[in-house]
């Protein structure tokens, strides 16, 4: 009875109809949010609307990017839920490929408050952003090596078919179990985020912390995730080098989740690391695979 709930609601939220119309919800509230991020910043420049507030979110057109940007994240938090089932190395990459959206939404805010001058390196916002820019360009291309990483199926798993679907029913139960809590987690920051909003008007704390709002809570979440995903595991294999690479993925999320509280440079070199470590340990592992794969031949 549990099992057929269960699946009942992972067809509901993670079937293809669903996922299609939920892109299609997502990119209209994108679209939309642009114009009326674009529309809220003009009136604001040319005085149709009084705000006690100043932000580099309300000052430069450039910056209504950010708020689309901001739905597309969170249609990339549905597809790593939708893919954690399916395979984990593409579970991996999504968290790889959300922090870099987050950084890429940050640089369209940053633009707005560039000080372009010969003292560009003695500017802290100047080189946040330079930091940052370069972070995103290494992001891009070992995500780019990660996914090629992941395509490697090398050996095919000795476990039983049972085990496998068994394996796979209980990644569904997170899943299924993710979504509301995502979507609880999103709703009940968001309110707190306005309710402080709009007690301390004055205050621009709220702005500033809103490159993180949600996604630090979001990030320590996935490394209950992983650990919870490596305890299952070891219930399906004991081999050696794939524990390792699991246990690995967990340090990666962990460095990811650090750079939410720290700023400057040590901000992008923890997520750059993290990259970097990942990357690591999913082309050893398929070494580890390669090696197997090459006794295994010898033998026969």
């Amino acid at each position: 009875m549990l099992k057929n709930k269960v699946l009942f609601l992972f067809q509901k939220f993670f079937s293809d109809e669903t996922r299609e119309r939920t892109e299609k919800v997502i990119l209209n509230l994108a679209l939309l949010s642009f114009f009326i991020h674009l529309v809220v910043i003009y009136l604001f420049k040319f005085d149709f609307i009084a705000l006690s507030i100043d932000t580099e979110l309300l000052m430069n057109p450039i910056s209504a990017v950010y708020t689309p940007f901001s739905f597309i994240l969170i249609y990339e938090v549905y597809l790593l839920i939708y893919y954690l089932p399916k395979s984990i190395t593409t579970y991996i990459t999504k968290q790889y490929e959300i922090i870099t959206l987050i950084i890429i939404r940050k640089l369209f805010k940053d633009l707005a408050s560039l000080e372009l001058s010969s003292e560009w390196f003695e500017i802290k916002g100047d080189l946040q952003f330079t930091y940052d820019l370069i972070g995103s360009l290494v992001l891009f291309y070992l995500i780019f090596l990660f996914q090629k990483q992941g395509r490697r199926k090398l050996i095919q798993e000795n476990e039983s078919k049972p085990r496998v679907e068994n394996f796979i029913y209980k990644k569904k139960i997170i899943a299924v179990v993710l979504v509301p809590l995502f979507f609880i987690m999103a709703l009940y920051t968001l309110t707190t985020w306005a309710i402080g909003f709009t007690l301390t008007p004055n205050d621009l704390a709220p702005f500033e912390s809103i490159n993180n709002l949600f996604f630090d809570e979001f990030f320590t979440v996935l490394i209950l995730v992983d650990v919870v995903l490596l305890l299952i595991s070891l219930f399906y294999t004991d081999q050696f080098h794939k524990i390792i690479r699991n246990s690995g993925f967990i340090i990666s999320t962990i460095l990811i989740r650090m750079s939410f509280g720290v700023n400057g440079a040590i901000s992008t070199i923890l997520i750059v690391v993290a990259g970097l470590f990942g990357l690591a340990m999913i082309t050893v592992h398929n070494k580890y695979e390669k090696d197997m794969l090459s006794k295994g031949t010898n033998k026969a």
